[in-house]
């Protein structure tokens, strides 16, 4: 099998194949032979179990899940890969490659018909410029999964990561504080891909909840409010609810008042627990 860590390697498959690295998907792969174990290791993924990868690039990281689970299904859209992927993980008869936009898949039947009742995860080094899109698609839809472990920019990691009502918290911390126990768990150098990108990575994990921290009778109304005081990060929680909802400011300020909240708060003051109140009293 081919190193697929080693600068040359990787060169002289892109040649075979004609391919050439596209910053419209967000290309840029692993060449540190040290990062995919890590992640594979941290992602808890055992012989008795699936692991669902988006975006294989040329494989670095499908081949270390090979190793180390029952089947991997590995979700690309780029069309020129497959060709190169049947030589990079020939090897491999439990990887299977499937050719679709993974925010376009109804992903609780790729689950069911690839994995069964097989305890899955997902581990991926994610196309930054979509990170947002899949992590949420990932935990909105309630999939049967485990932990998601993924390769992020760290500083989206970080905001991913913040805990609701802190500073660096914004619109998606409180997403992803609702669905899941996220944590950072290290840190990837520029120099670890091909070609190298020109921010620091960070790899994080999901620990799914088994029930969201707060009760909410309208998840879609709660993630309505969320994105709306953040719309207009500067301002204050009212002007922003008010402006990204449409709400009269009078109406926002009374609200807030009957949900004990300072005029004043600014949405990365709330926690989930004060943004249920709102939601209640608005």
């Amino acid at each position: 099998m081919p190193n697929l860590t080693d600068l040359a390697t990787l060169r002289a498959l892109c040649e075979k194949y004609d391919f050439t690295l596209s910053k419209g998907f967000g290309q840029n792969f692993i060449v540190n032979p040290g990062v995919c174990p890590k992640i594979v290791e941290a992602s808890g993924i055992g012989p008795d179990m699936g692991a669902l990868e988006i975006g294989p690039g040329m494989g670095v990281l499908t081949k270390e899940l090979a190793k180390a689970a029952r089947k991997v299904v590995a979700i690309e859209v780029d069309r020129r890969l497959p060709p190169l992927l049947e030589e990079t993980l020939g090897e491999f008869s439990n990887v299977k490659i499937v050719l679709e936009d993974v925010l376009k898949l109804d992903l609780h039947q790729l689950l069911k018909e690839e994995f069964g009742d097989m305890p899955v995860a997902v581990a991926a080094n994610l196309p930054y410029y979509i990170t947002s899109p899949i992590l949420m698609k990932l935990l909105e839809e309630r999939l049967p999964i485990e932990s998601i472990t993924v390769m992020v920019q760290k500083e989206a990691a970080r905001r991913i990561c913040a805990a609701p009502g802190s500073r660096e918290a914004g619109a998606i911390s409180y997403g992803v504080a609702y669905y899941a126990q996220p944590r950072v768990l290290f840190d990837v150098q520029p120099g670890s891909f091909y070609p190298p990108p020109k921010v620091t990575s960070s790899v994080i994990q999901l620990t799914l909840h088994k029930k969201p921290p707060v009760e909410t009778e309208d998840e879609a109304g709660l993630f309505r409010l969320i994105r709306a005081a953040f719309s207009q990060r500067r301002k204050t929680a009212a002007n922003s609810i008010s402006a990204g909802a449409g709400i009269p400011k009078a109406q926002v300020a009374k609200a807030l008042e009957e949900a004990a909240l300072p005029a004043s708060v600014r949405p990365e003051q709330l926690t989930l627990e004060d943004f249920c109140r709102l939601q209640k009293c608005l």
